[in-house]
């Protein structure tokens, strides 16, 4: 009677059964830390008194969210992860020009495979669900537990079952699948449960759709989020996976028990945008007036939606026309793959001659930490995961999450509008 996510932690835990409530102490296949919480892992990590980490390939430090480094501080931060990475001979340490975003890094670099338990010290550590593995994020201190002894400890969650059915609409894509089902059940509406996608609409959603809508688990107060194994991960994990490395396929049995069921149709849906000032706040396109919402900013890119299919999306709507001259438009490949995938693709000359810039791979304005921080009284349309007040800038300014095509779309008119009226 368990579900996926019950299943794995039951094997890393070396159980037999598990059940929700029952507190576990479970094997990590993955641990992660970027560079604002690996620097206070590691001093944490020097409080322990070990004088090596459990296992060099099973650690990964990944500075992206001020990449390049903007000032004194985040370079001291950065350094003190270089430091640690060459004393401990850590592998999965990467400087600028091989770095990108974490959660769109890991999986391009076949560090998360089905199966899999990871912890990462950073609350969107959920994506890796996509491929079918339970991942959830931590706290710092846990972190430092858990490069010392590749442990960590859970409260085995109760699950949300989510059933989507039919198929996408013109311009909808995984992010209003979850904006909606956020819109559905609130912030807290999963909170501290594991969100487990089924149903004969998952056929629809491509790898890129599946790993946005499980980085936004969290967003629901979900541990985690997870799908099943099917083609379509097997033929992604065949693409990343390099070094054959061994893994498990897990599902839920069928009579697990699930605390509610959320119910989504993608042939109903429209695209969704998330207004001010958090991401259950849900409106759908069609609903917006034209020259309602004027904006200041546009951001393409973040762990949510900076994948290459992202940035095709955005080009198809920007190919020969202006982003509007109110409006910065900024594009940012989530890794550097990704980025010069987009490049020999020609999608950079479509963004550059429409007006935007393009980005090295970083966070920087989805937490607004730099290129891109709003300031007073600014909105801004943004492809990434968070609109909780201050996000992006000054606490004064707005951000509207939707997908990359309403984003881009919005970037030629000056206001929130519906790809399908470009």
């Amino acid at each position: 009677m368990m579900t996926l996510s019950q299943k794995i932690l039951a094997a890393h835990a070396g159980k037999e059964t598990v059940k929700s409530g029952e507190l576990i102490i479970a094997d990590l296949d993955l641990v992660l830390g970027n560079d604002i919480t690996a620097p206070v892992a590691i001093d944490e990590f020097a409080k322990i008194g070990v004088d090596k980490v459990f296992d060099t390939d099973k650690i990964a430090l990944i500075p992206d969210h001020f990449t390049p480094c903007k000032d004194i501080k985040t370079a001291e931060q950065v350094k003190g992860m270089r430091d640690f990475a060459n004393k401990y001979h850590i592998k999965h340490f990467y400087e600028m020009g091989q770095v990108g975003v974490e959660h769109a890094l890991i999986p391009e670099l076949g560090l998360a495979l089905p199966g899999e338990l990871i912890i990462g010290a950073d609350s969107h550590t959920c994506t890796y669900g996509a491929l079918s593995a339970f991942s959830t994020g931590v706290g710092s201190t846990d972190m430092a537990v858990a490069m010392a002894t590749g442990k960590a400890w859970f409260k085995v969650p109760e699950a949300v079952k989510i059933e989507v059915t039919g198929k996408f609409n013109k311009f909808v894509s995984g992010k209003d699948v979850i904006l909606e089902i956020i819109g559905q059940i609130g912030v807290e509406g999963a909170r501290y449960m594991s969100m487990e996608f089924t149903g004969a609409g998952i056929s629809e959603l491509t790898v890129d759709d599946r790993l946005c809508i499980a980085n936004m688990a969290i967003e629901a107060g979900g541990k985690n989020g997870i799908f099943e194994v099917d083609s379509q991960t097997e033929a992604y994990i065949k693409s990343v996976n390099k070094s054959s490395r061994p893994y498990k396929i897990y599902k839920a049995d069928a009579d697990a028990v699930y605390a509610k069921t959320v119910k989504v149709d993608l042939s109903n849906l429209d695209c969704v945008v998330a207004f001010p000032h958090l991401p259950e706040n849900k409106k759908y396109i069609s609903d917006i007036k034209p020259g309602a919402v004027k904006i200041d900013q546009v951001v393409i890119g973040s762990c949510t939606n900076g994948r290459l299919s992202d940035l095709r999306i955005a080009a198809d709507i920007l190919k020969n026309k202006k982003v509007d001259k109110s409006v910065r438009c900024l594009i940012i490949p989530a890794t550097q793959k990704i980025w010069k995938e987009a490049m020999n693709e020609g999608l950079f000359d479509i963004f550059v001659d429409s007006g935007c810039v393009v980005s090295t791979p970083t966070c920087g304005p989805c937490l607004g930490g730099h290129m891109g921080v709003l300031a007073k009284g600014e909105r801004a349309v943004s492809t990434t995961n968070r609109n909780f007040v201050g996000r992006m800038g000054h606490p004064e300014s707005e951000v509207y999450l939707s997908n990359p095509a309403v984003a881009a779309a919005s970037a030629i008119t000056g206001y929130i509008t519906d790809p399908s009226k470009i």
